[in-house]
């Protein structure tokens, strides 16, 4: 594994460690290159800030403390700056336009939430109770997304849970799948799913993604320090992606 483009920081209130010891763990693990992905911030909805995203007033220090690191360690590993951001159609403008504005190198796609997350009616991707109907939505919004050109990949595209109904969701997982390969925008195998046992990576959309042989990345997506260089996780990860033949890549440095 060479890089990894899925990093968060303490600001987004659910991650924890300094930035430099991120950087420190990925250069001994040996990564030639790091991308902080944390949590985009939302600007425009009155009263409403995320408690689980990086705030507004700390967006600006979060790009200059990268840029430090960045030029600090210059000579051990290539870093890079952007945030992880959902695709919600009616605010994409506003949100990428912001996160650019602040100084984003790059975006990659994490649809924790279909609508709005300030929306009492939203409901995270990964609880329990949704239904097919859901799942299709959230289906054709990140394909939408990956249309924007704007993501550099898809984080943890299987993170949707619908533990049932297996022929419905494989139906919908192969579009996803070839939609991103017609578009050649990359899915993330997420090694924090691997390292905490989560409902992803989902063994029957990975099973989709060997046989549409679309490319595929993995993505610590690390909340501590320990996490930026992953071993364990990572040899379990390898085991998957050899075992469902999946097409997968070391880096994207050819999209900067």
């Amino acid at each position: 594994m060479l890089a990894n483009y899925h990093t968060h920081t303490f600001r987004c209130k659910h991650a924890k460690g300094k930035d430099e010891e991120y950087v420190l763990r990925a250069i001994e693990g040996g990564l030639k290159v790091l991308g902080f992905s944390d949590h985009a911030p939302i600007n425009f909805v009155e009263g409403y800030k995320g408690w689980w995203r990086v705030q507004p007033e700390d967006a600006e220090e979060y790009i200059n403390s990268l840029r430090k690191l960045r030029e600090k360690y210059k000579d051990k590993i290539k870093i890079h700056i952007g945030f992880e951001m959902e695709y919600f159609p009616e605010y994409f403008d506003k949100m990428y336009n912001y996160v650019k504005e602040l100084g984003a190198e790059y975006l990659i796609m994490g649809e924790h939430y279909t609508d709005g997350d300030w929306k009492e009616t939203s409901r995270h991707t990964n609880h329990t109770g949704h239904t097919t109907e859901d799942f299709k939505n959230y289906v054709d919004i990140v394909i939408d997304g990956m249309k924007t050109g704007k993501y550099l990949y898809v984080a943890h595209p299987d993170m949707f849970n619908l533990p049932e109904n297996d022929a419905f969701y494989e139906k919908e997982a192969q579009r996803l799948c070839e939609a991103s390969k017609e578009l050649d925008v990359p899915l993330e195998l997420n090694l924090l799913g691997v390292y905490d046992n989560r409902n992803y990576p989902d063994e029957r959309f990975l099973a989709v993604a060997g046989k549409v042989g679309c490319k595929m990345i993995f993505g610590f997506d690390a909340h501590d320090p320990h996490r930026a260089f992953d071993d364990k996780s990572l040899i379990k990860a390898e085991s998957l992606a050899k075992k469902y033949n999946l097409n997968l890549i070391s880096d994207l440095e050819d999209r900067f």
